[in-house]
């Protein structure tokens, strides 16, 4: 089987449950930055070593394909009903925020701005808490037009803090001070 239809050539693309819509529609905008996110956590695993950030890490690409089959879906019209998706995963959220105060808990105070810096790994965290951000960003805009499901901004709120919060535990556990903000 083909993995081209030429279906899109014309600059329009099939959403999940049937309509067409332009290829930079917000729609699509918010599901490609969930999809580019989690392509980025997919390669931020290639550079960490600490087995509980890569578990917590592969759980969270699972729950953003979820998230971008949720986006994907438009609600149901007149013509056709809404089809079944994997639900968001709000559990997660709460598993979360643990996991932030776990890693808080062992990091030292943070008293001023950092970049991201240090490790590879820990500079492969903050490239996907600032994807995250954008894509967070697409999704309240689409979701001021059109109705999505109420966990999705959450989770990306949280994703984000949690991104940041490893970020500096990969640069902690390896001994490596987070580069601190310089106005100068």
């Amino acid at each position: 089987m083909a993995i081209y239809t030429k279906t899109g050539d014309d600059g329009d693309t099939a959403l999940f449950g049937g309509g067409r819509v332009s290829k930079n529609d917000k729609r699509v905008e918010a599901y490609g930055s969930v999809d580019e996110l989690n392509s980025f956590v997919g390669l931020a695993l290639t550079s960490l070593t600490d087995d509980d950030v890569r578990s917590g890490l592969l759980l969270i690409q699972n729950d953003l394909f979820s998230l971008g089959a949720n986006l994907a879906t438009p609600e149901a019209d007149g013509s056709r009903p809404r089809p079944e998706t994997p639900g968001v995963p709000m559990a997660r959220v709460e598993a979360m925020e643990r996991w932030i105060d776990q890693a808080t808990d062992e990091l030292p105070e943070l008293r001023q701005f950092v970049l991201p810096g240090g490790t590879e790994a820990a500079v492969m965290l903050h490239v996907c808490r600032s994807v995250c951000r954008r894509a967070e960003r697409m999704v309240v805009a689409l979701g001021r037009e059109e109705p999505l499901h109420d966990g999705i901004v959450p989770y990306l709120n949280r994703l984000s803090d949690l991104l940041f919060v490893w970020a500096r535990l990969e640069n902690h556990r390896a001994g490596r001070e987070d580069v601190p903000w310089s106005k100068e």
